[in-house]
């Protein structure tokens, strides 16, 4: 039972929070050349201004879920968003692109440090159906966030405010964010976990090395040349991520909780669910890129323009996120399936118009299988993320969700790297074609996940309560 009460408007500012870092992994993308012009960054800096960010968000993220749970969610959540809009603030005044990558690093663990705490305080506060909406809402606020993302950017970007160029992308947090701080003091209740634990250093040590051994290869080895030393991180990667389990599993049989508990990652619902919320947000990331590069080095449409042209998929995974929790609730699995299918033949469509019409592709004609897209994609998102959380102990609310969120983010990141990769090196032969290739790929694991759902607890009004995971 729920010992805290969130109201509707705490839900609000809770996902405002989330908003801002989510936002911030996006909207760097459409800067990028306005950032080399004013900082004369190499192409292995501008890199390093995203994966900077990115592989201190994904490494920390477990270890924001487990101080909330012992030092208290709403502390945290406080103090994470001051140093976020802190880094920001410095990102925006950076004199040099050294000083924007050092900022962006400690935007990335602040806000690795921030997300986990909203999901926890709604796995701790809400029950039921008000729980299942909250969560959707979230998926809703990832999905728009990424769009948002490269929309806003492009907007500041574009409207080059005052002679300030990328500046505001940044700065423009720091208003936000000090409203978010302001209302959420009062909106929002305190909680931290019944039986709090320590800090399991070898495991957070190991965990961080491991994802750093692996983002890092991934984010600039392209843009390097694939160097020995890329290839050799890989491997390394493999070792440590052995030896963390090896050592998590050690600690758990001597009694202790480690930062990743190797039963939890034996739930039925939460194993399933995180495998299928990676090959998700493989895609996931790797549509975005790819359809943002497809816009503007295809067709040459403007950041602004690239950004309007995706609004549609984020009209409609917000609209669907709202519906999906009832939805699911009514008709369980098959509703994630119908998404899926919904979903696939928004992608096919896509396809379709770019290899029959290229170069002749309006913004109009993009507006209906974008649509199919964002809607379809809300119902899955949604009920992978209801899925992932639905056995974890409320005890162990942050660490559940400190590792699905990092499982989000780490595919993210690998969809850009693996299947942005595959369109880079098509593209200069054509481009449609290497949108379609890639998109292929994605079409693939949609459709396995259609199928896939069928392994998920059943969604059923019965058992909304009381979540099982009886298949």
């Amino acid at each position: 039972m729920a010992t805290e009460e969130l109201h509707p408007p705490g839900v609000l500012i809770l996902l405002a929070g989330a908003f801002l870092p989510i936002t911030d992994f996006f909207i760097t993308n459409v800067a990028l050349p306005s950032i080399d012009a004013s900082l004369h960054a190499s192409t292995a800096a501008l890199q390093l201004v995203i994966a900077g960010y990115g592989v201190a968000y994904a490494a920390l993220l477990v270890l924001g879920g487990r101080l909330g749970d012992r030092f208290g969610r709403h502390r945290l959540f406080l103090g994470a968003l001051a140093g976020f809009v802190l880094a920001s603030l410095a990102c925006g005044l950076a004199p040099d692109v050294e000083a924007l990558i050092a900022a962006r690093i400690v935007q990335g663990a602040t806000a690795a440090l921030l997300i986990p705490q909203v999901l926890a305080t709604f796995h701790h506060t809400l029950e039921g159906e008000r729980k299942a909406r909250a969560l959707a809402l979230y998926g809703a606020t990832s999905g728009i966030a990424a769009v948002v993302g490269q929309l806003v950017g492009g907007l500041l970007v574009s409207a080059d405010i005052a002679g300030t160029s990328w500046r505001p992308i940044f700065l423009v947090n720091v208003p936000i964010g000090l409203a978010v701080l302001l209302f959420s003091a009062r909106l929002v209740p305190a909680t931290r976990s019944p039986h709090p634990v320590g800090i399991d250093l070898p495991g957070t040590v190991l965990f961080a090395a491991t994802l750093v051994a692996l983002l890092v290869p991934l984010t600039e080895g392209h843009s390097l040349g694939r160097p020995w030393w890329s290839r050799l991180l890989f491997a390394v990667a493999v070792l440590l991520g052995t030896v963390t389990y090896w050592v998590e599993k050690r600690a758990e049989l001597r009694g202790e909780t480690p930062l990743l508990p190797p039963s939890l990652l034996r739930l039925p619902s939460m194993s399933r669910g995180l495998l299928m919320v990676l090959a998700f947000s493989i895609g996931f990331g790797a549509f975005m890129f790819v359809f943002a590069l497809t816009m503007q080095d295809g067709l040459h449409t403007d950041a602004l323009h690239s950004g309007l042209a995706i609004l549609p998929m984020a009209v409609l995974f917000l609209a669907g996120s709202v519906l999906a929790p009832r939805l699911i609730t009514r008709f369980g699995r098959g509703a994630m399936s119908a998404g899926a299918v919904v979903q696939l033949a928004g992608l096919a469509w896509l396809v379709a118009l770019f290899v029959t019409q290229w170069p002749y592709v309006g913004l109009w004609g993009l507006a209906g299988p974008l649509a199919l897209v964002g809607a379809g994609q809300s119902m899955l998102f949604a009920g992978l993320f209801r899925s992932v959380l639905a056995d974890v102990p409320a005890h162990l609310g942050g660490i559940g969700s400190g590792v699905l969120i990092t499982l989000q983010q780490s595919g993210l990141a690998l969809g850009v790297a693996t299947l942005g990769t595959l369109y880079v090196s098509l593209a200069p032969h054509s481009v449609p074609d290497a949108f379609a290739d890639v998109e292929y790929v994605q079409m693939g694991i949609v459709a396995l996940l259609a199928v896939g759902v069928a392994a998920l607890p059943r969604f059923t009004r019965a058992t909304v309560g009381a979540p099982v995971v009886e298949v």
